[in-house]
């Protein structure tokens, strides 16, 4: 069973949150009060505004209404605690495996000696000096879900986590995110798929989109 060091306690509160695109509110009214140790789900079809919220909660586009982040020093820069993986992979596809995940460690800041049992983990320890634009789209996501592993931060913010694994990586992706959060960790996480989490999980679902 994958193990966390402890993380530093996060809380996550938003009131009357919405978010628009030009003139069409893609979702309002969001009150949330999410603690460490705890995850929620978010569901909704394409278009519903699933990776908005995220991109609000991590203060990359603009929102209404008001979102706190709890915990934190007050020298601490904003959005040092958390990682947002995104549905694009961000990797660089005439670097190698190994290179990519060397380039993220040191730019959040993290630890490579993380990186060895982080590619072992994500079964791409034999791929290692492979560039990453020869990999199959399950073994992208599996490196890109590797940047989780290497630089510890308590929230976790992930936009369709197991898109392209298969069974074995889905259950590899559930125990990661259970191991995050019984380490005190915080997570949000936007799915179509369903995800059978262990810890305490809260769940939305937004509407169709206009």
């Amino acid at each position: 069973m994958t193990e966390f060091s402890a993380l530093p306690a996060r809380r996550l509160t938003t009131k009357a949150l919405a978010c628009r695109r030009g003139d069409r509110l893609l979702f309002g009214g969001i009150d949330l009060d999410i603690g460490p140790g705890e995850a929620l789900v978010l569901t909704g079809p394409n278009g519903a505004g699933k990776s908005s919220l995220l991109m609000c909660l991590a203060g990359l586009i603009a929102s209404e209404g008001e979102i706190g982040w709890h915990g934190r020093d007050e020298d601490e820069r904003p959005g040092a605690d958390i990682h947002l993986l995104s549905h694009l992979p961000a990797l660089k596809p005439g670097l190698g495996v190994g290179d990519n995940l060397r380039f993220w460690t040191d730019l959040n800041g993290g630890d490579r000696s993380l990186i060895a049992p982080a590619l072992e983990a994500a079964r791409l320890g034999h791929a290692t000096r492979l560039r990453a634009g020869l990999l199959s789209a399950g073994q992208t996501r599996r490196l890109s879900l590797c940047r989780l592993l290497v630089a510890p931060r308590p929230v976790w913010l992930l936009d369709e986590p197991t898109s392209a694994l298969d069974k074995q990586g889905d259950a590899w992706v559930t125990g990661l995110i259970d191991a995050h959060l019984a380490a005190g960790g915080l997570a949000v996480i936007a799915t179509h798929l369903p995800l059978a989490l262990a810890a305490k999980t809260w769940a939305l679902a937004l509407g169709e989109a206009a």
